[in-house]
């Protein structure tokens, strides 16, 4: 590629990587030459920044036409936009957690790989949700695979910490392997990686043994990709990650992880095997006659993840099998297919975002304090730090889906895609019947922290990150829960979702 070709892209539209990547690489020459007593939480602050940054010139790209380079492996559409946004929005909450984390062993040593690895595992989110192309979609995954293993286990002289990383690792790896095997069909039968290019090669598909083979790959794509969602029932090794990690990892995998998760999943189930025909041009596209996998998993999903989490003790495991369930509420909208399942899943991350990053503010307030992570440990909150038990608490009831809240809206609108589509009935039943179900254990929290009494009576020290994160989040679930349509708007006035992702 000569000099001039490569100077003609535009390479504005990767603004907001550039920023992320060139603070990476400050940041690990910046720990390598500090002095070993030097606090290294001056490089989360920078790394803050970076992320403040890379948030305001994405918000600056929001409006303009469908770009591309680099053989449309790199794409920056409403579609990218609007999901960067949330990741970067997670990510700036994330980070605020890990400036205000006092891990009790381990981490201190660990502080600057710890925020340049979660920088890293951020530009794989972003680079997936701009991806064009299989091969780009693929490094982004693994981008922040790699990096979420090493997270995951940085407190190496922690058992919990190393058996997390080595379940997620191996856990991983295997979910890998099949979703590229998956994809590998998919090359195999069109010539390219190239998604829209796949996708009018698969319009015209006549022949019954390519679909054959089309729908044996759809298959190994969706239970590999179920694994990075932590769906039923390849769900078991989030709650041991989710425990054994420290609580900024558990935040982000729970957020962030799941939110680029769905990303990719919109991303190839869509344009591949929404366009794949089944019996030549004008014919029922593969996904639609593959719906019922979909359905499958959504209702196992929720139904486990929601009965599961009543016996739990420990509250990060409580809210690993809570993560579950909710994956399986945004697998209902994309097993509906609605016209707005965009504008739903966006959302509805949107609100998982505010009420469960709170939520793990609070708990890491706590189990700084306590040393422990069992639920018995919340008892009596209320008593001694009443304003971080309030905040848990409309946190929570957001969590159940009450309304006034966020997470209300965001159960609604999917709820509603389901009963506008035919044949989703059941589907919507299970969901009713499960978030009932999470009333029990929400509430049981809740009961700890309103009701019991308190075994240590001393107040409790909140650091500026966690307090810059429960306003946030408690004031966005509340706010988006009384005016949705700030949100969603924006999104109407300023990214045209459905049109920009199929040109």
């Amino acid at each position: 590629m000569s000099l001039d070709t490569l100077l003609s892209y535009n390479w504005g539209i990767m603004t907001p990587e550039f920023i992320i990547l060139v603070v990476i690489a400050l940041l690990t020459i910046f720990d390598l030459f500090m002095p070993k007593t030097m606090d290294r939480k001056i490089l989360g602050w920078i790394g803050l920044a970076a992320i403040f940054a890379a948030m305001v010139t994405t918000a600056s790209l929001a409006g303009g036409s469908v770009e591309s380079i680099l053989d449309d492996t790199f794409r920056l559409d409403s579609f990218a936009i609007a999901f960067k946004l949330l990741l970067l929005a997670g990510a700036g909450l994330v980070m605020f957690l890990a400036v205000s984390h006092e891990a009790k062993e381990g981490l201190e040593n660990y502080k600057g790989e710890f925020y340049y690895l979660f920088l890293t595992a951020l530009l794989g989110t972003m680079i997936m949700t701009s991806s064009g192309d299989l091969i780009t979609l693929y490094i982004g995954l693994e981008l922040l695979s790699i990096s979420s293993y090493i997270l995951a286990g940085i407190r190496k002289n922690n058992l919990k910490s190393n058996e997390s990383a080595m379940k997620y690792v191996i856990n991983g790896s295997i979910s890998s392997a099949i979703a590229l095997f998956g994809m590998s069909y998919v090359y195999g039968l069109t010539g390219t990686t190239n998604l829209l290019d796949i996708a009018a090669q698969l319009s015209v598909l006549m022949d019954s043994q390519h679909v054959y083979l089309l729908g044996i790959s759809f298959l190994m794509i969706l239970v590999g990709l179920a694994f990075k969602l932590a769906a039923a029932p390849f769900h078991m090794w989030a709650p041991d990650v989710y425990q054994g990690a420290p609580t900024p990892v558990t935040a982000f995998l729970s957020v962030v992880s799941k939110t680029a998760g769905f990303v990719i999943v919109i991303r190839i189930l869509l344009t591949v095997f929404g366009a794949a025909a089944t019996e030549g041009p004008g014919s029922v596209p593969l996904l639609l006659d593959m719906q019922d996998y979909i359905a499958v998993i959504a209702g196992a999903t929720m139904i486990i993840g929601n009965v599961v989490a009543l016996k739990q003790t420990n509250i990060k495991r409580l809210f690993a099998y809570s993560s579950i369930a909710h994956a399986g509420y945004l697998l209902v909208a994309v097993t509906t297919l609605s016209s707005n399942m965009f504008y739903s899943i966006w959302f509805y991350l949107l609100a998982y975002l505010l009420m469960n990053l709170g939520v793990f503010a609070v708990i890491q307030v706590v189990a700084g304090k306590t040393g422990s992570e069992k639920i018995t440990d919340f008892a009596g909150l209320y008593r001694r730090s009443p304003w971080l038990a309030v905040a848990m608490g409309i946190l929570l009831i957001s969590l159940a889906g009450f309304p006034g809240t966020a997470g209300f809206i965001g159960k609604l609108n999917i709820f509603m895609g389901a009963f506008a589509t035919e044949g989703h009935y059941v589907l919507a039943s299970i969901m009713i019947a499960t978030t009932v179900i999470s009333y029990f254990y929400y509430f049981g929290v809740m009961t700890q922290i309103f009701f019991r009494p308190a075994a240590d009576t001393s107040k409790f020290h909140i650091p500026f990150g966690i307090l810059v994160v429960l306003i946030i989040t408690v004031v966005g679930s509340i706010w988006f829960g009384i005016f949705p349509n700030t949100a969603l708007d924006f999104m109407h006035n300023n990214l045209n979702i459905i049109d920009d992702f199929f040109s």
